[in-house]
């Protein structure tokens, strides 16, 4: 049987005009900003001037991530619209794809198959502009730095010690590490330099966490660009330049309405790494849903020790939020990766590779039940490779820890497969949460880290290199220790080694440099070889990637 790709059954649904899907979830004509027919920026004033009761909150994560995918995304849009065929008023929350990985191995980030969030190619591509204005505004913080130092350097920056960045939304590893500033006394100060893609610039993570434009323009603000001859921060609002960089924003601040492909009403805002930053949508955009629909649906990048633990102990914490439920995806064919098997042997049944890999679904469960004592179900995104032996052995283990486990074809079906997982989570809502964050505040950073290290991650703590213990002491005396801490980790693994799959024991984590995102307001714990750029793989996504005469694109997935 062959079947359609994603962009294929994208194209063949005639989409409704965004003005009928505005009001389908009550929003007035007076807040909408129009992108064309199909998109539209939803103005921050019906945040402010609704008084309607918040819907209930679900996050959807999953296990930890394989090459034979999990399928997070296109559960979270199966999802929404399997509540909508329960007649529920719903909006899913989503984050916006950054073209690095869109022309890169991973793919974009709409959705698949039946499950997928329209106009995709708009969306997996420029959009409504947000992230060239992140990009803009991240650039002219550097521009005007530079600038700065090239004018006489006022402030006693020292070129040694700067730590902003330049941005490009594209992986290029070729700019990781550049020197400017050359060709002579007119051209600037010389200097190493480099370049991050632009979801992992703090900018990201400052849009994503702001609740409005002041406070938007307070955390950009209060950036740190570098550090003086003395020691001393320098930051954006040193140079003056939030005022400016606010001014690229404010229309980058206001969520973005789209649809999936069963007309139910999407906001696509803001999309910060996972393994860098917190992975998750923009709080403007979650709270706006929460204002517009009975139940949100929104997700978490990467596994639950990475997007949902940031979504619970930062997005959560800093917005004021309580999810009322939890869904844990996972796939058949991932777990048995975990348990040892190759990708080319995952279509035959083989219950000891699942029952090895399983474990690492029973982590991810019990941290969301027993660490944050949420309500949660495990939706195995089904295969048709997968066995009904398979299917029982989960639903066994998850039993063993009070979890039910709901089957999900919602790639295959769209919101027809995800009605089962839609009536598990209003049943779940419905229950008592006494959710609880992983760590307080007002602990060291050190045993902030240890208490994600061993309550989430399963090990036994982090460790600091002199470097790194160098750096929370300073930290810690510049005012900052009371942050919440961001782990910069691999996503392939609970530990901080890609190659160890399932649910590893024994190890620590080590924590090679400290630096503190003062606008967004955590610190970040750099693990392993994470980078802030990625490459391109041998063969890019881009090389499939097409328009005929007629302005039709295919290739993108």
């Amino acid at each position: 049987m062959a079947y359609k790709s994603d962009i294929e059954i994208a194209q063949s649904v005639t989409p409704k005009h965004i003005t009928e899907i505005a009001k389908s979830c009550g929003i007035d004509q007076k807040y909408l900003e129009q992108y064309g027919n199909y998109k539209a920026k939803i103005d921050l004033s019906l945040l402010k001037e609704s008084n309607r009761k918040n819907g209930k909150l679900i996050l959807v994560t999953a296990i930890t991530p394989t090459p034979a995918g999990e399928g997070k995304t296109t559960t979270t849009i199966g999802l929404a619209d399997g509540l909508k065929r329960l007649n529920k008023n719903v909006v899913v929350a989503l984050r916006e794809p950054s073209l690095g990985p869109v022309f890169g191995v991973k793919g974009g980030a709409a959705g698949g198959g039946y499950a997928q969030v329209i106009p995709m190619e708009d969306i997996n591509l420029h959009f409504t502009g947000d992230f060239h204005a992140i990009g803009a505004a991240n650039n002219l913080l550097a521009a005007m730095l530079d600038n700065h130092i090239y004018q006489g350097n006022a402030l006693n920056i020292d070129p040694r010690r700067i730590t902003w960045r330049r941005c490009v939304d594209m992986n290029d590893r070729q700019l990781r590490f550049v020197v400017d500033g050359l060709g002579g006394k007119v051209n600037g100060v010389p200097r190493e330099d480099g370049y991050d893609i632009t979801v992992a610039s703090e900018i990201m993570a400052i849009l994503c966490l702001s609740n409005s434009i002041d406070d938007l323009k307070d955390r950009l603000s209060k950036i740190i660009v570098g550090y003086t001859y003395s020691g001393a921060p320098v930051t954006a609002g040193d140079l003056k330049a939030q005022g400016a960089m606010t001014a690229l924003l404010k229309d980058a601040l206001k969520p973005n309405l789209v649809q999936t492909l069963e007309g139910t009403p999407a906001l696509v805002h803001g999309g910060p790494f996972a393994n860098i930053a917190h992975g998750c949508n923009s709080v403007m955009a979650t709270k706006t849903a929460l204002k517009l629909g009975d139940y949100v649906v929104t997700e978490a990048g990467f596994g639950a020790d990475l997007g949902a633990e940031k979504f619970l102990d930062i997005k959560c914490r800093f917005a004021g939020l309580k999810p009322d439920a939890v869904v844990i995806v996972a796939t058949i064919r991932a777990l048995k990766m975990h348990g040892g098997l190759a990708k080319t042997e995952l279509n035959t049944e083989n219950l000891e590779a699942l029952e090895k890999g399983i474990p690492n679904l029973l982590r991810h469960v019990s941290n969301i039940k027993n660490v944050y004592k949420l309500p949660s179900v495990v939706a195995v995104n089904r295969f048709p490779t997968d066995t009904d032996k398979e299917v029982e052995l989960i639903i066994a283990k998850c039993k063993e820890l009070g979890v039910n486990v709901v089957l999900s074809t919602v790639w295959g079906e769209g919101g027809a497969g995800g009605i089962e997982m839609a009536k598990e989570v209003i049943n779940l809502c419905e229950k008592q949460n006494d959710f609880t964050f992983a760590y307080e505040l007002d602990g060291t950073i050190e045993e902030k880290l240890n208490a994600i290290a061993v309550k989430v991650y399963g090990g036994e703590g982090a460790v600091l290199t002199a470097e790194a213990k160098k750096q929370a002491e300073t930290l810690t005396e510049l005012g900052f220790g009371n942050m919440p801490v961001c782990v910069a980790k691999t996503q392939y693994s609970f530990s901080d080694d890609m190659t160890k799959l399932g649910a590893p024991e024994g190890f620590k984590i080590t924590v090679r440099n400290l630096k503190v995102s003062a606008g967004a307001g955590f610190i970040v714990a750099l693990t392993g070889n994470i980078m802030t750029m990625p490459g391109l793989p041998k063969v890019p996504a881009a090389e499939k990637i097409d328009v005929d005469s007629n302005g039709v694109i295919s290739g993108l997935f």
